[in-house]
């Protein structure tokens, strides 16, 4: 798969697995791409977020992000539904961090998932057609696989030929979950990306 994506969009990659590593997850989840989309300069994904006004703001974005894993992982729509059901997520967070310090929530991770994780570092990871590009650096967790499934979906959709850094970008707002959500706090949605990339708005990423 990696074969069709531009250089853009490895480089993408592998900054989401720097970026796993500096915060100490045992995978690769979709935030660390989006902060690795954040690291670009002079890319389609670039323009687009600087076009949308992202630009400037990432320490706003990362915050956001942090507040996350401090919810272990849980999206605004995710406590939303717990508080239907009588779950109040902030008490229980505030709660447990008195007692047993902040950020006890959250997991290596940083999603509150831990699925393919086993006994030790590394154990459990599953591999694919990534582990050879990575070197046995962090692996992908479900979630970071099926956004660059649906990158390559909408690639195609698209009649691109190549996968870019863009669509990694589309496909981030296109699947629910914290970076989404913390992407359109920040007035990036997915059909405002479309408008900027694909014509319809001001401004089209050449």
């Amino acid at each position: 798969m990696f074969e069709r994506f531009t250089r853009d969009a490895r480089a993408v990659v592998l900054g989401a697995v720097d970026h796993a590593e500096r915060l100490d997850a045992e995978t690769v989840e979709e935030q660390h791409m989006l902060l690795a989309l954040l690291d670009r300069e002079a890319s389609r994904a670039s323009f687009a977020l600087t076009s949308l006004g992202l630009g400037g703001r990432r320490e706003s974005v990362e915050r956001a992000l942090a507040e996350a894993r401090r919810r272990g992982g849980l999206s605004r729509a995710d406590t939303d539904a717990l508080s239907g059901l009588g779950i109040d997520v902030a008490a229980i967070v505030s709660r447990v961090e008195e007692a047993h310090g902040e950020g006890a929530l959250e997991t290596p991770g940083g999603d509150g998932k831990s699925e393919g994780r086993g006994g030790g570092k590394g154990g459990g990871r599953s591999r694919g057609w990534w582990s050879g590009f990575l070197g046995g650096r962090p692996s992908f967790a479900q979630g970071a696989k099926d956004l660059l499934t649906e990158s390559l979906r909408i690639a195609l959709a698209q009649q691109d030929r190549h996968i870019g850094d863009e669509h990694l970008l589309l496909a981030l707002t296109a699947r629910p979950g914290v970076p989404a959500e913390v992407l359109a706090d920040h007035g990036v949605t997915y059909a405002s990306l479309r408008r900027v990339l694909y014509g319809g708005g001001e401004a089209k990423a050449g």
